[in-house]
């Protein structure tokens, strides 16, 4: 630029932050960081960041930071006051790494999240920016002592061991002691939950460097990938590789195919229907595609939930998702753009593992699948005629086809209550509604009164069926996103305790033996009122799409 365009650019106010000249000759690079100190996942992730930024200036850009919210489901789901912020939050993140990128004309993007609502909001956001973008995960923490069934323990074990506790097979010392000892360090649930599923996710999809997704938070290796990825965000500047190039429909499959493989969280299949709205791929059609795939992709990894014995370290060591992507590569698309700048198939073929013996206890080859159901099942039925969610890779054969009664429940509350008074029962079919994203509102995680049922030893006795959702850590039988959710008047809220219900994960099915004709008798007499909200959870129920829809706002219904 000239000498007057130059006194006249609008990035001559970056001076009053100490830039020269020289800064501003450079690509800005923007680094939506989530860290706070109030999550173990974004504990860290200002040292990440350093190293990022290390990377960006080592390869001739200029960094510039700014913040993004990040909440905790694990505090922030919103079992003590009734309000349901996180599902609600993604939005949020969405919204500001767009406003960020787009008003301060940002030449790329580095992005550091760890945990459930982050990873997708970025990923929304990045895309509605759509200019040059990379994923930077924090990593998982490092796992705890053994407990119960568990070699290696997790922080939903405190859960568990209450539950443990109210039928008199723990002790209240043991409980208080898992309180410091399941989170060792800092980083993303030690676990296959939504956060970690969600960072190896973006990983599947071509946004995150390969290994970036599993790398412990605490390992060096993480940080020597924070500053590749700075180093990266130059050349994809460089070449301008959008987001668009990125994520496509066949870059989706591919993802589904490894949620498959993995046995991710029910989540994933909410945030990648966001995530393909965003690209303006109908969401119907990604449901059909994880509909599609559950029958073909059988499940060659287990973590925690899905095993007792290995977590995400574990799966690191093992090869993590460059492992199964390449065992997956007879099945996936592999001519897909990447944030390395190659395909997918290129990045099989040149990807070097730092550990070079798979145990093949954690990853298997597709021709010798731990299970030959998919991970995930979209379920279907007289009580989810939009559909539902199950996790086969979570539940135990002996329950993947149960028959029970109903006890209904019209708050995660109200079920907790039941719990800690023992009124759940053997046979019993657990119904939480009027939490869906309209009806929480925000969706709200179930995995606390699962865990309660599990530590009280009904974990291959009863199931639970709900309009909200399911952490990623969560097993026993339990179908989750039920739509239409009991808020917008589909079929969960007709159900009435003592009713039968059947959950046949084989078939894909969910039924509630009640005929037509008494259902529309009960919906003669149904009536709903919403809660009344202000603030922004007044306006996300306004606008908020069900669970098969990936939740998201949309203003234009």
């Amino acid at each position: 630029m000239n000498k007057d365009e130059n006194v006249l650019h609008p990035c001559r106010v970056y001076k009053g932050c100490g830039f020269d000249d020289d800064d501003l000759s450079r690509p800005i690079i923007g680094i939506a960081n989530a860290f706070s100190d109030i999550v173990p996942g974004h504990f860290h992730l200002r040292q990440v960041a350093d190293f990022v930024k290390k990377g960006v200036y080592r390869a001739g850009g200029n960094a510039v930071e700014f913040g993004v919210i990040g909440c905790c489901d694990s505090v922030g789901n919103g079992s003590f006051d009734g309000m349901h912020y996180i599902l609600p939050s993604r939005e949020i993140i969405a919204d500001s790494i767009e406003i960020m990128a787009k008003a301060h004309k940002l030449d790329g993007l580095v992005m550091l999240g760890s945990c459930d609502k982050i990873i997708p909001g970025m990923l929304m956001g990045c895309i509605r920016a759509n200019i040059p973008a990379i994923l930077v995960p924090g990593g998982p923490m490092l796992s705890g002592p053994p407990f119960g069934k568990k070699v290696k323990s997790d922080s939903t074990a405190i859960s568990e061991a209450f539950g443990m506790y109210q039928v008199g097979k723990a002790e209240w010392k043991d409980v208080k002691n898992l309180e410091l000892v399941t989170q060792p360090t800092c980083g993303s649930c030690n676990f296959y939950g939504t956060a970690n599923t969600m960072s190896c996710a973006a990983e599947a999809l071509g946004m995150v460097l390969p290994d970036g997704g599993a790398i412990p938070a605490v390992y060096n290796e993480r940080m020597r990938c924070a500053k590749r990825s700075g180093e990266k965000i130059m050349e994809l500047v460089e070449r301008n590789i959008r987001p668009s190039d990125i994520v496509t429909m066949k870059s989706i499959q591919n993802t589904i195919s490894y949620l498959m493989a993995t046995g991710g969280s029910t989540n994933a299949v909410l945030h990648l229907c966001a995530v393909a709205y965003e690209m303006g791929i109908d969401t119907d059609l990604i449901m059909q595609e994880f509909d599609r795939q559950s029958t073909q992709i059988p499940h060659i990894a287990r973590i925690n939930p899905a095993s007792n014995i290995y977590d995400m370290e574990d799966f690191y060591k093992s090869g993590g998702v460059p492992r199964v992507m390449e065992y997956l590569k007879d099945h996936i698309n592999l001519d897909v753009m990447t944030v390395t700048g190659k395909t997918l198939g290129e990045n099989i073929n040149q990807h070097s593992y730092l550990y070079s013996d798979c145990n093949d206890e954690v990853i298997r080859p597709f021709d010798r699948p731990f299970d030959t159901l998919g991970g995930l099942a979209i379920m279907r039925g007289n009580l989810a005629p939009d559909t539902g969610v199950a996790k086969p890779a979570a539940i135990a054969e002996e329950v993947r086809r149960f028959t029970g009664n109903a006890i209904c429940f019209d708050s995660e509350e109200d079920c907790e209550k039941a719990l800690m008074e023992l009124k759940i029962k053997p046979g019993h079919v657990v119904v939480i509604r009027y939490e869906g994203p309209k009806g929480g509102p925000g969706m709200r995680e179930m995995y606390r009164p699962l865990k309660l049922m599990n530590g009280q030893g009904l974990a291959l006795t009863t199931a639970l069926i709900t309009d909200g959702r399911f952490s990623g850590t969560n097993n026993g039988c339990f179908v989750g996103h039920i739509s239409p959710e009991a808020a917008e008047g589909g079929p969960i809220a007709l159900v009435r305790d003592g009713d039968k219900i059947t959950i046949d994960v084989y078939k894909k099915e969910l039924t509630l033996h009640v005929s037509d004709e008494e259902l529309a008798c009960r919906r003669a007499q149904w009536s709903y009122t919403p809660k009344k909200l202000t603030g922004y959870l007044a306006r996300y129920a306004a606008m908020a799409r069900s669970a098969d829809k990936g939740g998201v706002l949309d203003w234009r219904k």
